[in-house]
């Protein structure tokens, strides 16, 4: 069994029985996707909601592109579109601010982009851990498509 790493602006995808990580989301956000009748899935790590519709030449630091990009990738190893679960985690508020500019709302603004995404996409969205003012790690097990959410003061969750 191997642990494959997910950077910042990376995705991955993987078989059973690996499982893929991602370390540090704060306004970021990890973007699962799992098809359980192949025990595959796939880790996005979202850095920012959009591209603004420009050529971008890193699909995975925008939700508008790296979504779409994931699921093009888990199809063509052969997984269906119906049978993909995806679950979300992060986009917390790491910046104080009493105003409202989006400048300091990026972690709600890349969980928000990335439910629509998904929708859009029309890929089942069962689990959201967003928002907040604190960090998580996440990690997907390809086995069981359990979604393993650690973080710093708030304990350990499994969905």
């Amino acid at each position: 069994m191997g642990s494959i790493i997910v950077g910042i602006a990376e995705m991955k995808v993987a078989k059973c029985p690996d499982t893929i990580t991602t370390i540090g989301l704060g306004s970021c956000v990890g973007v699962t996707l799992y098809d359980p009748r192949l025990q595959m899935g796939g880790l996005l790590h979202v850095l920012l909601p959009s591209s603004g519709g420009e050529p971008v030449s890193v699909a995975a630091k925008y939700a508008d592109s790296g979504i779409p990009e994931l699921v093009n990738r888990l199809l063509r190893m052969g997984c269906s579109r119906n049978s993909l679960v995806a679950k979300i985690a992060g986009g917390a508020n790491m910046f104080h601010s009493t105003g409202k500019s989006d400048i300091f709302r990026i972690g709600e603004r890349n969980a928000e982009t990335c439910a629509r995404v998904l929708a859009e996409q029309k890929i089942r969205l069962a689990f959201r851990d967003t928002g907040g003012n604190y960090g998580r790690t996440i990690e997907l097990d390809t086995g069981t498509g359990r979604l393993l959410i650690k973080t710093i003061g708030h304990g350990i969750r499994y969905a």
